[in-house]
């Protein structure tokens, strides 16, 4: 698979770092959260980054399909819903984790759902940034972010070989 022309790599200790840093966002919200509703696969690893330093204990897991090719976004498959107790009060008090979020259209479905609930995310692209409530770092809409759990080691090309700007 070839980058495309705007690739974000991000590390383990990167992620890490922008995990713990929505954390701190989130802390400093002044919002209690009872449960976190996690994304997945995206907001596993955000979200237990964030139930630690928030010390949330109740996590469950909303299992939406979009990406079936990992290029392109395709129709939403719900796989696995939200536990019924979360759902109570239109979801007040849950906090809903995911990696990223793009286009915004599972950040929808998932907020049909969970409608007063708080969504975050660690990295957002702009049209999906009028879905979600909290994010750590905005990038163009046309970045590709691999995620660490998606890379192996390979050599990258510097930015500079064969810019067009």
């Amino acid at each position: 698979m070839s980058l495309p022309e705007k690739a974000f790599p991000v590390s383990w200790d990167q992620f890490h770092r922008d995990a713990r840093a929505l954390a701190w966002r989130l802390a400093g919200s002044g919002q209690e959260f009872r449960a976190i509703v996690c994304i997945t696969r995206g907001g596993l690893v955000p979200a237990a980054i964030i139930s630690r330093e928030l010390n949330i204990r109740l996590i469950d897991t909303v299992c939406i399909a979009s990406y079936h090719d990992y290029v392109n976004q395709g129709d939403m498959n719900l796989l696995k819903g939200i536990a019924s107790d979360l759902l109570t009060e239109d979801g007040a008090g849950v906090l809903v984790v995911d990696d990223l979020t793009d286009t915004g259209k599972t950040a929808l479905e998932v907020r049909a759902m969970l409608p007063k609930a708080h969504f975050a995310c660690v990295y957002a692209k702009p049209k999906g940034v009028p879905t979600i409530d909290t994010f750590v770092t905005e990038v163009s809409q046309d970045t590709w972010i691999y995620f660490p759990w998606d890379m192996g080691f390979t050599y990258q090309e510097p930015i500079a070989k064969g810019h067009k700007g």
